[in-house]
């Protein structure tokens, strides 16, 4: 809204009113107000919840070994979270951007959808809302981001950038890599017209670029509606799975939180670089118009994030609940599907792939054993974190685990920060695949 408001200022030579067309200046601005409300906010929201007596009950020793701190903990977190990001989202994004409006659909649909999971727990039932329930409900924002990609005229790509720069006298921030004062350049896109794409960035390869619809060369006349289709699922599962493992991740007090801002910080950077018009150039990147404000909401929830840390890190005062890790995870796969990054999810959110397939493995290879009267497990615990946090010798003597490393119990905070440590390096990596093919 504000972004409106001093751009309308703007032509009244209003000293400062400039500012507000940088994307840099907002971005910062966004974070800012988003950790301030985060904080203030928080320490408010946890007050409440113990008046009103909502907390988490004590978790399983065996679970938990280091809980003797968290007993009667306030939990739904997670709205500390989507309020401290949706409202710098609205007093500093464009409101008429399509990306904006479809993150802001996205964190109030996950929330809500997170809440009523919440809410289930604490009122009638410890196993909250049925899982099929939050697989549709996951579903159809999926349907809808996919949908809403292929019939908006706003969401459209460039491809085949070329960019001529010539001396001029103006505002170019926003527009080249270069902070020097001396050369003012503007920008011309040659060779390129704003298309519909099924396309998506496949890391690590020279030809960079897939295009879904290419699998469907054999119905001819219909491959461009099946890629489409293709697209449309994959929209939906990546949703599934990015918000499932973020739920999952969510296990240990900062865990989550934690690993969320820094793969929204890498998004972040390629989201800016995507929206870019040299940096798109210079990495034959394909360009997505409008995207910068993907930057903004992404500023204010990492901002929203890291003031949410400061009462979630251990020992936690809050806990984020299904509210926050359902949301989150679903706001970090449609910021990767907008961008056509989807295909370096697997790189860039490596822990929550690892505490997926672990609960799978943990599962399948348990039924199993079940079958042949055995008790097997992959792992001393699934999800993953929670095999670091528990030492083999709590283990029943007759259960027979194929992955018996750590044999000791690691602290929670040790864990959650060489989580944060292999996150980082997976950000990294999934920056650099700009430039390693």
């Amino acid at each position: 809204m504000l972004y409106y408001l001093f751009r309308f200022l703007e032509q009244f030579d209003i000293p400062g009113a400039r500012l507000w067309g940088y994307i840099s200046f907002r971005a910062v601005l966004a974070f800012v107000f988003a950790l301030v409300i985060s904080i203030y906010f928080g320490e408010r929201f946890i007050k409440y919840m113990r008046r009103h007596n909502h907390y988490e009950e004590q978790r399983d020793y065996a679970t938990d070994p280091f809980n003797v701190n968290k007993v009667g903990v306030p939990t739904m977190g997670g709205i500390i979270i989507i309020m401290a990001t949706i409202l710098p989202s609205l007093f500093f994004g464009r409101l008429r951007n399509i990306y904006m409006i479809m993150m802001i659909v996205t964190t109030l649909w996950l929330g809500f959808l997170g809440f009523m999971d919440d809410y289930l727990k604490m009122t009638r039932s410890k196993d909250g809302m049925k899982p099929i329930v939050k697989l549709l409900g996951q579903a159809i924002l999926g349907l809808g981001i996919g949908l809403t990609l292929y019939i908006s005229p706003d969401a459209v790509i460039r491809e085949n950038i070329t960019v001529m720069r010539q001396p001029v006298a103006q505002s170019y921030e926003e527009h080249i890599p270069s902070f020097s004062q001396q050369q003012p350049v503007q920008t011309t896109i040659l060779k390129s017209k704003p298309i519909k794409s099924t396309k998506t960035t496949l890391p690590f390869f020279k030809n960079h670029n897939v295009d879904y619809k290419g699998w469907f060369g054999f119905m001819g006349p219909y491959q461009q509606a099946a890629g489409w289709v293709f697209f449309v699922f994959m929209t939906i599962f990546i949703i599934m799975a990015v918000s499932n493992g973020s739920n999952l991740n969510d296990g240990m007090d900062g865990m989550c939180a934690g690993n969320s801002a820094i793969i929204c910080v890498a998004l972040g950077v390629l989201a800016y670089f995507s929206s870019n018009l040299a940096y798109a150039s210079y990495f034959d990147i394909m360009y997505i118009p409008d995207a910068q404000e993907l930057v903004i909401f992404i500023s204010a929830f990492v901002g929203a994030l890291t003031g949410f840390l400061w009462y979630n890190s251990y020992p936690a005062q809050i806990f984020m609940g299904d509210t926050g890790s359902l949301a989150i995870g679903g706001i970090i796969a449609v910021l990767a599907i907008i961008i056509h990054k989807e295909l370096l999810i697997p790189v860039l959110c490596i822990i929550f792939l690892l505490e997926s397939v672990s609960v799978i493995l943990q599962t399948n290879y348990a039924k199993y054993g079940n079958k042949k009267g055995l008790k097997l497990r992959v792992f001393k615990r699934a999800p993953f974190h929670d095999t670091f946090r528990m030492r083999l010798d709590q283990l029943p003597a007759d259960f027979k685990v194929l992955i018996r490393w750590p044999r000791g119990a690691w602290h929670e905070s040790k864990i959650t920060n060489r989580f944060w440590i292999v996150t980082m390096i997976a950000a990294a990596l999934a920056i650099i695949t700009l430039k390693v093919r």
